[in-house]
């Protein structure tokens, strides 16, 4: 059967790819699922099978943003604790969370991947890891949310051991046992984990946080996710306050517990990695360990300023992640760019911390190697997954920035006038064509009402 073609024009175009290429007018043929030729001026001609030819004058042509790190459930739970640091926020919310079920799983998972693909996301990843007993099939709920919304995906199925009773920070009812949590984990990499080169779902296995997890399932966890080959990820040196607990009970930091129990290698991504010494980002380099780097989130908690300048340049993989919608409220990626680029140059480096074009790839390559699929998406190139993103960047907003990149990473956010998961429209003139935005609104005000009303005991 002849290839259906998508044919797009006229853009300013950034590849992202390891030259970082970039066209200042140019074209993007894509193929089925597989972009198939990107360069300067027209398309080739006698091109056939062409369904659709898009003039794109006025817009920037990137790869889909990557998100690397959420909490999906937490959409039920925003504007909370507002004031508060990362450990007093979870004491003030787990309460909460622990009521949480299949049916508000599933609209929470709705209402945060239509806010990531209104905003340029065509992979994400939820870090979901409350699992009250007979609440449902939760992992399949959100799973169910990502296929409707059409966006590639990574499900982090998290999971905590550690309750009040034995020195951690959950309360006792929101944790599983040891076995549970395992047995768990790996029924979903079971059913769901797809290791295709164009997967739509993958899964990891992603115990919560030293806080939350026993040692036990940690080592577990990690030997679990490589007999199973699926990769691992944790939330890692985040606050003061983690490296303080960790001191305390193990009698070491963060880096060097997590290596003590198999839980650094290039198959293992972190989320946060605030507070990090020279030597925490060298084992990071040496092993190849990721991390998903949430300014906003970190901004909104108090958490710090993480090292990513210092990261980069020791060869740490960085991807950007949104984090729980609880702590970044506004729920999107493409913020993270502007973000990422001006809380960094806050730190050490200043105005040589980040440039906005390694924003971008932070947001995009870099998103993708540290889920493993850098081989696939993360970049404009021949052969690669039709993951795509047309930003409009002609209106009143960018109307005076002659640079495209730093258009779409300092300026306003963006409109997206088309968005494709391989090769398909998910996102047209900035609205969803997948689902109904307005009943996702709707069903997400209607559970989260209820958990309201379950947490105060109506």
């Amino acid at each position: 059967m002849a290839a259906r073609r998508t044919v797009v024009e006229n853009c300013a175009i950034a590849t992202v790819d390891a030259a970082g290429t970039e066209y200042a007018s140019g074209h993007v043929v894509v193929a089925d699922n597989r972009i198939e030729s990107v360069g300067a001026g027209p398309a080739p001609a006698g091109l056939a099978g062409v369904a659709r030819r898009i003039d794109a004058t006025g817009h920037l042509a990137t790869p889909g943003l990557v998100n690397t790190h959420h909490h999906f459930y937490q959409w039920l739970t925003r504007g909370l604790a507002q004031d508060a640091n990362l450990f007093d926020w979870l004491v003030a919310l787990y309460p909460t969370w622990a009521r949480i079920d299949e049916p508000m799983c599933h609209a929470a998972a709705q209402g945060s991947l239509a806010m990531l693909a209104r905003g340029g996301v065509t992979t994400a990843t939820d870090h979901h890891y409350v699992y009250p007993r007979g609440a449902g099939d939760l992992s399949g709920a959100i799973i169910r949310a990502a296929r409707e919304t059409g966006v590639r995906f990574t499900l982090a199925r998290g999971s905590m051991d550690l309750g009040e009773k034995d020195g951690g920070l959950p309360p006792d009812f929101a944790v599983e046992t040891l076995e549970g949590a395992l047995a768990g984990t790996e029924a979903v990499v079971d059913a769901h984990h797809d290791p295709s080169y164009d997967a739509m779902v993958q899964v990891a296995a992603a115990p919560c946080s030293p806080f939350s997890i026993s040692t036990e399932l940690l080592r577990q966890g990690a030997e679990l996710a490589r007999r199973k080959g699926v990769r691992l990820h944790t939330h890692g040196s985040e606050t003061v306050e983690e490296e303080k607990f960790c001191h305390e009970r193990f009698g070491m930091g963060p880096t060097r517990y997590f290596e003590s129990t198999g839980w650094l290698g290039d198959d293992v991504w972190m989320a946060h990695c605030v507070h990090m010494t020279d030597s925490d980002i060298a084992a990071f380099a040496r092993t190849g360990t990721g991390v998903a780097h949430c300014p906003s989130s970190n901004a909104r908690l108090g958490a710090g300023i993480a090292r990513v300048p210092d990261m980069l340049a020791a060869g740490v993989p960085v991807g950007l992640g949104v984090d729980g919608s609880a702590s970044n409220e506004s729920g999107e990626l493409h913020t993270e760019l502007r973000n990422a680029l001006l809380i960094n140059r806050l730190g050490a480096h200043r105005e040589k911390a980040l440039t906005a074009r390694t924003a971008l790839r932070l947001g995009t390559y870099g998103g993708a190697q540290v889920l493993g699929r850098a081989d696939a998406i993360g970049s404009l190139e021949p052969g690669k997954l039709a993951d795509l993103v047309l930003w409009r960047l002609d209106g009143l907003a960018h109307a005076s920035v002659a640079d495209p990149v730093a258009a779409l990473v300092l300026g306003a956010p963006a409109p997206v006038t088309l968005s494709l998961v391989d090769g398909e429209p998910v996102v047209e003139e900035g609205r969803l064509v997948t689902v109904d935005e307005e009943a996702v609104a709707g069903a997400t005000r209607k559970q989260a009402r209820r958990l309201a009303r379950l947490a105060a005991g109506d």
